[in-house]
């Protein structure tokens, strides 16, 4: 289970989610309290993620957020 800070006014409305996902979007982290989509990929995209929560908040240096890292590591 992924803990983050979410902190939006924006919500990804459910409404579009089959739309979405249809054409390619896929939700792949779901608050499991608020049924809230919090983390969307691309399922042909080499490298795409977008997320509803601040993973800065939580990143140090020594200990990156995976959001971080896994950027980093795939753009070198």
């Amino acid at each position: 289970m992924i803990q983050e800070r979410h902190r939006h006014r924006y919500e990804f409305n459910n409404k579009y989610l089959d739309a979405i996902e249809d054409a390619g979007m896929k939700a792949v982290g779901i608050n499991p309290d608020s049924n809230l989509v919090e983390i969307v990929e691309l399922k042909d995209h080499p490298w795409f993620i977008g997320v509803q929560f601040h993973p800065e908040l939580r990143s140090t240096v020594i200990e990156s957020s995976s959001v971080y890292l896994s950027s980093l590591l795939r753009h070198l």
